[in-house]
């Protein structure tokens, strides 16, 4: 989608926003308001959940009349902003959206874009249709390791594409609390799949590094192999705190992770955060006592996969793998793209990648050099709040960055990954339809 001009903020002044959905992805984002007022200003926010409506209120000066309940109640009042920071749950992104962009606000909206391909296609024409920017959260864009690779790319230091490989590896403790105790471990109540819910960042990755060469074909396998019933150690339990007889020796005790080691916080204790700062009796106590985090890994209401792989055939040849595996010791994420003239391979949270170039005059027959990147020390690699940055001199009229993720752009990783679950399901290849013209 060509980026909208009139009537784009120009100068000094702050862009405007409200949030919607006041989540931890949403709150973060708007921080990039506390830290930089002249650039951003958050002016109303919207949750059903009131307390944390009026705990983001506060955080940003707010009084109580800039709070709402509903997207339909925030629209009534007239146009309150030049744009919108769409968190909300997976399953609301478009319904949402929609009456967002109509009401003529821009949006930095949270991924995966929507949960099906039809709902993606129909964001993107009701933006085109009003003229609206939508730039998706694929915050690993901005991340200075995958960045520093796609300007290589660019600069044509490896020559064209021939094939991309990707891996995530997503930790035992990240896998149990997000995707099998937590909100996105049932397809059913999310409806977002574990590929989509984890793993769109790695496919948009896929699609922004073979810029330009839209996906043809997708084929894909997986499985919810190993946290389910069948695969529960002995003496394993329904409660880690209740009837559990091996909690004190597992990797997974909801005990150790949310209370010992203080882990996932922000999702652990969702369910009693209206208790404020809570003592460790009374962590223990919800453990026992209903906390979805709580239940044993082997015996949650999860239904997504646990592990996938996905092939990808580009209109020119190319082609790319992602692999996600669940329950890993290490968290990582890998990449190693091979070109005409050259390779790069790295590890974004090393921070440092290998550009390798052919070359017989050497005894090892090729040339190395390792780029450290210096990464930053956050979950997405310090991407996060550049793309905030991004999308504010977006909107404010200024060239879109190479990281820019325009609707447009970004439809392709969304489509691959729908793609792909259908391709597992079915165990065949799955075209993929043209979407849209690139940004």
């Amino acid at each position: 989608m060509s980026a909208r001009t009139s009537g784009r903020k120009r100068g000094a002044q702050p862009v405007t926003a409200v949030v919607v959905g006041a989540g931890h992805r949403s709150s973060l984002y708007a921080s990039y308001a506390l830290k930089h007022p002249d650039e951003l200003r958050i002016v109303a926010v919207v949750d059903p959940n009131e307390l944390r409506c009026r705990q983001l209120a506060r955080e940003h000066g707010l009084d109580a009349d800039c709070c709402f309940a509903g997207v339909a109640d925030l629209v009534r009042r007239g146009k309150l902003a030049d744009a919108a920071i769409n968190g909300t749950m997976d399953r609301l992104h478009v319904p949402t959206s929609l009456p967002l962009l109509k009401a003529g606000y821009d949006l930095l909206l949270e991924k995966p874009v929507a949960t099906s391909a039809a709902d993606t296609r129909k964001l993107l024409r009701v933006a085109e249709q009003n003229q609206r920017t939508v730039m998706v959260c694929h915050v690993l864009r901005y991340a200075p390791f995958y960045l520093a690779i796609r300007e290589r790319i660019a600069a044509g230091e490896i020559g064209r594409i021939l094939s991309i490989r990707t891996t995530e590896h997503v930790s035992y403790h990240h896998m149990a609390t997000g995707f099998v105790r937590g909100k996105w471990g049932s397809q059913k109540q999310c409806e977002s799949s574990m590929l989509m819910a984890k793993c769109c960042h790695d496919l948009d990755l896929l699609m922004w590094m073979n810029s330009g060469v839209a996906p043809r074909c997708v084929s894909s396998f997986g499985d919810l192999t190993y946290f389910n019933r069948a695969s529960a150690p002995a003496g394993a339990g329904k409660r880690c705190l209740v009837d559990c007889k091996i909690e004190k020796t597992c990797p997974y005790s909801a005990k150790t992770m949310y209370v010992d080691q203080s882990l996932w916080r922000f999702y652990a204790w969702e369910s009693v955060e209206h208790m404020g700062e809570m003592t460790r009796r009374q962590k223990l106590a919800s453990l026992r006592d209903g906390n979805p985090y709580g239940r044993c890994v082997w015996h949650c209401d999860n239904d997504v996969v646990d592990h996938q792989v996905v092939a990808i055939e580009f209109a020119d040849g190319s082609t790319a793998a992602h692999n996600m595996i669940g329950g890993t010791a290490k968290p990582c994420r890998q990449i190693h793209i091979t070109g005409t003239a050259g390779e790069i391979e790295g590890e974004m949270e090393d921070g440092v990648f290998h550009l390798r170039h052919p070359d017989l005059r050497r005894p090892e027959r090729m040339r190395e050099k390792v780029v450290d990147v210096k990464v930053g020390n956050d979950m997405h690699g310090g991407g996060d709040l550049r793309l905030v940055g991004d999308f504010v001199n977006v909107l404010r009229g200024q060239k879109p960055s190479i990281s820019t993720t325009h609707l447009a752009d970004s439809i392709y990783g969304a489509l691959v990954g729908f793609a792909a679950d259908k391709a597992r399901l079915t165990r065949r290849a799955v075209a993929i339809k043209a979407a849209a013209k690139r940004a």
